[in-house]
C-alpha cells in the first residue's frame, strides 16, 4: 500500500500531467457544492471530467451519498480503467476513496485536499469511510490514493474555523513527534496566517504521519498512535451530532487531545507544563465543548462503541511525553469521568 505525496502550488499542471500519463478511459471528479464553486474553476484540466457533486459537511458523508456517487460513476461509464479525483476536505476524500475502492472492486483515485484537515489527516494514509448509525467512520476500507497533491493555494477559500480544525490534527502529529515540534505549533499565530510557513509545517506534519503509516498501513499496532485525541474527540463529535449541533472534527479532536493528555498526566506522568501549554492554546483558539457532567455516561457509551474499542472497553493512545506514546490503553470509566472534569476546568467551562 503506497501512495505518492506531492507538494506544489501549480496544481492544475501537476494534475494534468498525472491524468495525461494514466491512459484512463473516463475521469470523474467528486466535489461538494463549495469546492465546485470555489476550486473547480481553478482546475481547467478537469473541464471535461464527469462532475459528481454532493452537499458539503460531514453529516453528508453517509450511505446515501455513497450510493449517489456509485450511481453517477456507473452513469459515466466508469470501468476499472477509470480515475476518480477527489477535490475537497476530509469528507470528500473519505467518501470518494471508499467509492473508488469498492466500485468494480477498485479503481484509481487521486486526493486533492483543499483543507488543512484533509491534507494532514484524511487524504494521506489510505483510510476511507462513511458515518453510519450515528458513529464516525463506522464503514470503510484501507485504500491509499495513487497520488495526494498537497497545496496551500486553496486554503484562502476556507472559513477560518475550518483552517483551525485542520491545525488540531497537526498538533496531534507534533505531540507524537517531540516537545520541540509541539511548541513550534503552539507558537504559531492562527489569527494571522503565514501561508509560506504553514506549508513547511504541513510538510513536517504529513511526514510524521507517513512515517507511522509506512510501518503499519492497516493499523495492527503502531498506527494506532494516530488515534491520539480521537477516542474522546469522536465521542464529543458524535454527541454534538445527536444534539443537532455538529462541531468541526478538528475542534472535537482539539478537546480530545487535552482530555487524553490529562489521562496521560494522571496515569503516565505526562509533563504538566506541556499539558497546561496545550490546554491554554486550545482554550484560546477552540473554546470548550458544550458538555456537562450529565453527558458523561453517554460519552462513555460512545467511546465504548468506537472502532478502537475491545470488548466494550475504552481504548486510548496515551503519552509518557511528546514522542513517547503507548497504544491500546484501557481506560476505566471513572478515570475518564475525572479527565472530563479536569478538561472542563482547563478549558474554562
Amino acid at each position: 500500500m503506497t501512495q505518492q505525496v506531492l507538494y506544489c502550488n501549480d496544481v492544475d499542471a501537476t494534475l494534468n500531467n498525472i491524468i495525461g500519463g494514466g491512459n484512463y478511459n473516463a475521469v470523474m471528479v467528486l466535489v461538494d457544492s463549495n469546492t465546485c464553486k470555489l476550486v473547480l474553476p481553478q482546475l481547467p484540466c478537469l473541464s471535461n471530467a464527469h462532475i459528481i457533486e454532493i452537499a458539503p459537511g460531514d453529516e453528508n458523508k453517509n450511505l446515501d451519498s455513497l450510493v449517489h456517487v456509485w450511481q453517477l460513476m456507473h452513469n459515466a461509464g466508469a470501468t476499472r480503467k477509470s480515475l476518480l479525483v477527489n477535490v475537497g476536505g476530509g469528507s470528500i476524500t473519505d467518501l470518494g476513496g471508499l467509492a473508488a475502492a469498492t466500485f468494480k472492486r477498485g479503481i484509481a483515485f487521486i486526493n486533492l485536499p483543499t483543507t488543512v484537515l484533509g491534507a494532514v489527516d484524511a487524504a494521506v494514509g489510505g483510510k476511507t469511510g462513511i458515518n453510519f448509525n450515528g458513529l464516525k467512520n463506522e464503514i470503510g476500507v484501507f485504500a491509499p490514493a495513487s497520488t495526494v497533491i498537497v497545496s496551500t493555494c486553496f486554503l484562502n477559500t476556507l472559513p477560518h474555523r475550518e483552517l483551525k480544525s485542520g491545525f488540531a490534527e497537526m498538533i496531534k502529529h507534533a505531540m507524537l513527534s517531540s516537545q520541540k515540534q509541539l511548541f513550534k505549533l503552539l507558537d504559531f499565530d492562527l489569527s494571522n496566517i503565514d501561508y509560506e510557513k504553514l506549508l513547511e509545517m504541513l510538510k513536517s506534519s504529513v511526514k510524521i504521519k507517513e512515517n507511522i503509516v509506512a510501518q503499519d498501513p492497516t493499523e495492527q499496532g503502531l498506527r494506532k498512535a494516530l488515534n491520539l485525541g480521537h477516542t474522546v474527540g469522536h465521542a464529543i463529535e458524535s454527541l454534538a451530532m445527536e444534539h443537532g449541533k455538529p462541531v468541526p472534527h478538528g475542534y472535537a479532536v482539539a478537546w480530545g487531545l487535552v482530555a487524553e493528555a490529562v489521562i496521560s498526566h494522571l496515569t503516565l506522568g505526562f509533563p504538566s507544563d506541556d499539558l497546561y501549554g496545550l490546554a491554554r492554546f486550545m482554550r484560546e483558539n477552540y473554546g470548550a465543548p458544550s458538555i456537562t457532567c450529565y453527558h458523561y455516561d453517554r460519552l462513555i457509551t460512545l467511546m465504548q462503541h468506537d472502532k478502537k474499542s475491545r470488548d466494550g472497553e475504552i481504548n486510548c493512545t496515551l503519552l509518557n511525553k511528546c514522542g513517547d506514546f503507548t497504544i491500546d490503553n484501557t481506560i476505566a470509566p471513572d478515570t475518564m469521568k475525572n479527565a472530563l472534569d479536569i478538561l472542563r476546568d482547563l478549558l474554562g467551562v
